[in-house]
C-alpha cells in the first residue's frame, strides 16, 4: 500500500475515481460517432452493437482519466461493465487500465474475484501476469490491486496475497459493504459473539501481518462502505494495519463527513470512491444538447467529471484533513 499512500500524499486527495461505464452514462452521440468504423472492423453484423459499444467505452474513459489524472491518484474500473460486452469489453477493460498506469495512475481493478486452489491461483493472475513461453512474465490487466470475496475463507485468499507480495501488489477485500441488502449477511450474530463482518474484518488483518510497508499497512486492504460511518469508524480501530477502500460516497448517499472516522488519526488510512458522481456528472451539468458533436460532448464529459473531482477532494480535504 505504500506506493498508493505515496500517491494520494502527493496529491493530497484520497478519492478514486470509478471508472463503470454503461450505455446510460455514455452520450448517445459518442455512442453513435463509431457506427462506421465498427461495421468496417466486425465479422457480422451482429457484433456491432456490442463492439461499438465497447470502443465508446474506451473513449469515454480516456476523456475522463486525461480530464483528473492530475487530481486524483487512482481509478478503479469494475469489470462487470466490460465483461457485458464480451470479448470487446474484455479488451477494452484491459486497454483502459493501461491507458490510466501510464498516465502515472495506480489502477485498482474491482474485479471481486473469489474462489479456491487452481482457480483462485488463476484469478490471482489478475496481480501476478502470465508467463510467457519464453518464461518472462506478461501483464495483461494492468492492475496495481483488485477487489476479492473472502467467503470461501483462508484458502480462497491466500494465492491472492502470495501474488500481491510477489508482484509488489494489493488486494482489497469485501468486509463491510455499502449495498442496501448486506445485513443480511454480514450483521448476523456469531455465537462466538460479535458479527459476521467483524469476524471477516478480524481474517482480514490477520492475512495481511506479514506484508506491513513502511506507511503501516498491509498489502491486504478492506472494502468498507461509507454508508456505515459509525461500523466503519469502529473498524478502523480494529484494523489497524488495514488500509480501507471506501465505496458508496456520492450516489448512494455516503458524504465526507461519513468517511472521516474510516481515516487514522494523521489523515491516512483510507481510499474513497466515486463512480456516477464523477462520470456522470455531464448528464447534471446542464449544458449538454442532444444538439452536440460527439467531441463536444466528451469535451462535456471531461469538463464536468473534473468538476465534480476537485469538489470531492475538496469535501474530503475539509473533512478528513482536520
Amino acid at each position: 500500500m505504500d506506493r498508493l499512500i505515496d500517491a494520494i500524499n502527493a496529491k493530497q486527495n484520497p478519492s478514486v475515481v470509478g471508472l463503470d461505464p454503461t450505455e446510460a452514462l455514455v452520450p448517445p452521440q459518442v455512442v453513435a460517432s463509431f457506427a462506421d468504423e465498427v461495421r468496417d472492423e466486425v465479422e457480422s453484423a451482429e457484433e456491432v452493437p456490442a463492439a461499438q459499444l465497447a470502443v465508446a467505452f474506451y473513449e469515454f474513459n480516456r476523456a475522463i482519466i486525461d480530464a483528473v489524472a492530475d487530481i486524483v491518484p487512482a481509478v478503479k474500473p469494475q469489470i462487470a461493465m466490460y465483461e457485458a460486452l464480451g470479448t470487446n469489453g474484455v479488451d477494452v477493460y484491459a486497454m483502459t487500465c493501461e491507458y490510466a498506469a501510464e498516465r502515472g495512475l495506480y489502477v485498482l481493478g474491482d474485479v471481486k474475484r473469489g474462489d479456491i486452489g487452481s482457480t483462485a491461483a488463476a484469478y490471482a493472475h489478475h496481480l501476478s501476469g502470465v508467463a510467457g513461453p519464453d518464461g518472462a512474465s506478461y501483464d495483461p490487466w494492468h492492475e496495481d490491486a483488485v477487489t476479492v470475496n473472502p467467503y470461501l475463507g483462508t484458502d480462497g485468499i491466500t494465492p491472492f496475497v502470495e501474488a500481491a507480495a510477489a508482484a509488489d501488489k494489493d488486494i482489497f477485500a469485501l468486509v463491510r459493504t455499502s449495498n442496501p441488502s448486506s445485513s443480511e449477511l454480514q450483521e448476523l450474530e456469531l455465537a462466538s459473539g460479535g458479527r459476521v463482518y467483524e469476524h471477516v474484518a478480524d481474517l482480514v488483518e490477520r492475512w495481511g501481518e506479514a506484508t506491513v510497508g513502511e506507511r503501516g499497512y498491509s498489502r491486504v486492504g478492506a472494502v468498507v462502505g461509507a454508508t456505515h460511518p459509525e461500523e466503519g469508524k469502529a473498524l478502523r480501530a480494529r484494523m489497524p494495519h488495514t488500509f480501507f477502500l471506501v465505496p458508496g460516497y456520492g450516489a448512494q448517499g455516503g458524504t465526507a463527513a461519513d468517511v472521516a472516522g474510516m481515516f487514522d488519526a494523521e489523515g491516512s488510512g483510507a481510499i474513497v470512491n466515486s463512480s456516477r458522481g464523477i462520470i456522470g456528472a455531464w448528464r447534471k451539468s446542464g449544458r449538454y444538447s442532444e444538439s452536440m458533436g460527439a467531441d463536444e460532448a466528451l469535451d462535456l464529459v471531461a469538463e464536468s467529471a473534473r468538476e465534480a473531482a476537485i469538489d470531492m477532494r475538496d469535501n474530503l480535504r475539509v473533512a478528513v484533513y482536520r
